[in-house]
């Protein structure tokens, strides 16, 4: 009897063990479609995530491994604090005037059971379209300064979904988004992308890389269970940090629609507001430059007899800009260095290139010189010259500058994504700020909506982008590129492709060239978003086909507001905005190697008004391999009543600005 009442004891205890396991606290979304539970199971912290009663995320571990300990298990939650934020704030420039930040928030404080009983919170934030989460270090005894060999942090996708991602380590992000499904990912960068077989889409990325290293993913034991993976620094060490500090945040969207992908601004919620209480300074614009002709051998980057950045040539392409009203005229290959790649001077102009005389030209003009700083991967050599190449820039009047990392890795030996690349880059934009400069960033870090905190960081690359229509020996970019990179790339950052090409003939490589009509060039305009936009070819082919180029020489870069009329990931998008200082539309439309009929309705526009609808299309026969330049240009009178019909050719498109009478 007695030994039954011991086991019936024993059987209770490991009930109540078993309970204790299992219990979770609950958040959701405000509008509840979105549950979040986090517990502790045998010791180590977990969450699961469902969507209208739907699995989105299975238990998902988190935790850390550090250089001289682990901290993943023998966990408990000392305590959770829940609360709800709203609020809406103003871009001084973006996709919309006004952002919606609501979300309801869980704290939940972890403490090790035993031993050196070390301590983190993880704060999650879940919104209506997603959720973010990070762990936060607070000052105490026994974790001052340590080092993470490896972040644990899981999402454990609920399905095997198609995914569309590049590797991690593509250089400068600059590949073509191939889709697999998840369990056969290599190890890739965020944003990554996904569609569930359920018609849901999912984008895990992050949001505020502050003095860390960059997230990348892989699928653990090709599974559908993606484990975090950090870049390294060159010695093997993820990332030095001193407590009390944070992670960036763990992001996710998680929407109905693959337009709803673009449309949501959690990314930017979870960066901190504007440090810069000035922001009038900070103004988008349109722009051309000496650079497209580098790319064709028309012109060096170099001082010598087919030199770019002459004096002459800059003033000619100033002249071009105040005639169609473009805001800047960026200017690459003017300083010292060129010739060597090996220690360019930031202040020192080549003897052809007078400064001076050029932005003195520029300013009676109402044009803006944009300045270059290429660094071919110097660090070093930059950050040495950084506040006075700066101090030079803002004694002649410029306001923007294009920053370049061209040459493999940082120094030789740093991952731009690194935690070294992260803190070099946020230099980079403090600097300039302090200077009243913009900056272009090429060759970056991908980007975490850090524009919110920092509005002088106003576009980057981190893409595959035009350049390659012109260098790169599989042929160029291909059709469905432009269809895809909004849904991937795009979701983290105003992009810099460098639309817009207007002569297709390539003297340098013949079989590489711009694989689009000339009508999706002209809808790349507002398909791809970026506040400083480039009409990026010689000025020349511009002025031999002015119809075509009125679009782009109309079209502003600064949106009050933007729908998504159509989307598919890889095969079509139509995007439409309204432009921030009038009541016009302006509309982009493409598609991939397919011939496509969309059906745009205008119901986006005001009831009851009238506008004028000037639609630049792909004519009758155009075609992107035969065929690519005819461009038909129809006015017609609309109504929001009204719809048009897109007749896309092969890798075609449709641009229309749409005028309120």
């Amino acid at each position: 009897m007695k030994f039954k009442i011991i086991v019936s004891l024993f059987s209770f205890l490991v009930f109540l063990s078993a309970c204790s396991s299992q219990k979770t606290t609950e958040a959701q979304s405000p509008d509840g479609s979105i549950v979040l539970n986090v517990g502790i199971d045998e010791g180590r912290l977990y969450y699961t995530l469902n969507k209208k009663d739907k699995p989105v995320l299975n238990k998902s571990y988190l935790g850390f491994e550090l250089k001289d300990s682990s901290l993943k298990n023998n966990f408990h939650i000392v305590s959770t604090e829940q609360s709800s934020f709203s609020e809406k704030w103003d871009q001084p420039w973006g996709e919309e005037i006004t952002v919606n930040n609501t979300y309801n928030q869980l704290k939940i404080n972890i403490e090790e059971k035993d031993g050196l009983k070390r301590q983190f919170s993880v704060v999650f934030r879940i919104f209506n379209d997603g959720f973010g989460f990070r762990y936060e270090f607070p000052e105490q005894e026994n974790l001052k300064d340590f080092i993470i060999m490896d972040e644990l942090t899981e999402f454990s996708l609920a399905g095997d979904h198609k995914a569309w991602s590049i590797p991690y380590d593509t250089e400068f992000y600059e590949g073509l988004y191939t889709p697999s499904p998840v369990s056969q990912l290599d190890t890739v960068c965020g944003p990554l992308t996904m569609e569930t077989a359920d018609g849901q889409f999912l984008a895990i990325h992050e949001a505020n890389l502050t003095d860390y290293a960059a997230m990348n993913l892989f699928p653990e034991n090709k599974s559908t269970v993606l484990r975090t993976y950090l870049t390294p620094w060159s010695t093997g060490e993820k990332v030095f940090m001193k407590a009390p500090h944070t992670t960036p945040w763990r992001t996710m969207i998680i929407v109905d629609s693959a337009g709803d992908l673009l449309l949501s601004r959690l990314m930017l919620n979870l960066n901190e507001p504007s440090k810069i209480e000035d922001t009038s300074w900070i103004q988008p614009g349109r722009y051309i430059g000496i650079w497209w002709g580098m790319h064709m051998k028309k012109y060096t980057w170099e001082e010598g007899p087919k030199h770019g950045a002459t004096t002459e040539n800059t003033i000619r392409y100033i002249d071009f800009a105040a005639k169609h009203n473009f805001q800047g005229v960026l200017v690459e290959g003017w300083n010292k260095g060129w010739e060597d790649w090996k220690s360019f001077e930031f202040t020192t102009p080549y003897s052809d290139f007078d400064i001076a005389k050029i932005t003195d030209y520029a300013a009676a003009k109402n044009v803006k010189l944009i300045g270059h700083h290429e660094t071919g991967g110097s660090t070093l050599n930059y950050e040495k010259q950084m506040d006075s190449a700066f101090a030079y820039y803002e004694k002649y009047g410029v306001n923007a500058v294009k920053t370049g990392y061209v040459g493999g890795k940082l120094d030789g030996k740093e991952m731009h994504s690194s935690q070294y690349g992260v803190r070099h880059y946020r230099k980079v934009i403090e600097t300039a700020a302090q200077h009243h400069i913009m900056i272009d960033n090429h060759e970056p870090v991908m980007p975490t909506g850090l524009q919110r905190t920092y509005p002088n960081l106003m576009t980057q690359e981190g893409v595959r982008g035009q350049e390659w229509n012109a260098w790169s020996k599989d042929g160029g970019n291909p059709p469905e590129h432009t269809t895809i990179i909004p849904f991937t790339r795009g979701l983290a950052a105003p992009t810099d492709f460098t639309p817009v090409i207007f002569n297709f003939d390539n003297p340098v490589l013949p079989q590489t060239r711009v694989r689009t009509t000339l009508a999706k060039q002209l809808a790349l305009f507002v398909v791809l978003y970026s506040p400083l936009q480039m009409a990026a070819d010689m000025i020349e082919n511009y002025e031999n086909n002015p119809a075509p180029f009125e679009f782009i020489t109309s079209c502003p870069v600064n949106w009050s507001k933007t729908i998504i009329p159509h989307a598919k990931i890889g095969e079509y998008i139509t995007i439409a905005r309204k432009d921030r200082n009038s009541e016009n539309w302006y509309v982009g439309s493409i598609t991939n190697a397919d011939k496509r009929q969309l059906t745009l309705n205008l119901d986006f526009l005001e009831k009851g008004a009238k506008y004028k609808a000037k639609i630049f299309k792909d004519g009758a026969n155009a075609d992107y391999e035969s065929n690519p330049y005819p461009v038909d240009i129809e006015e017609i009178e609309v109504t929001s009543d009204s719809k048009i019909d897109l007749n896309l050719a092969r890798s075609g498109g449709s641009a229309i600005i749409i005028q309120k009478l």
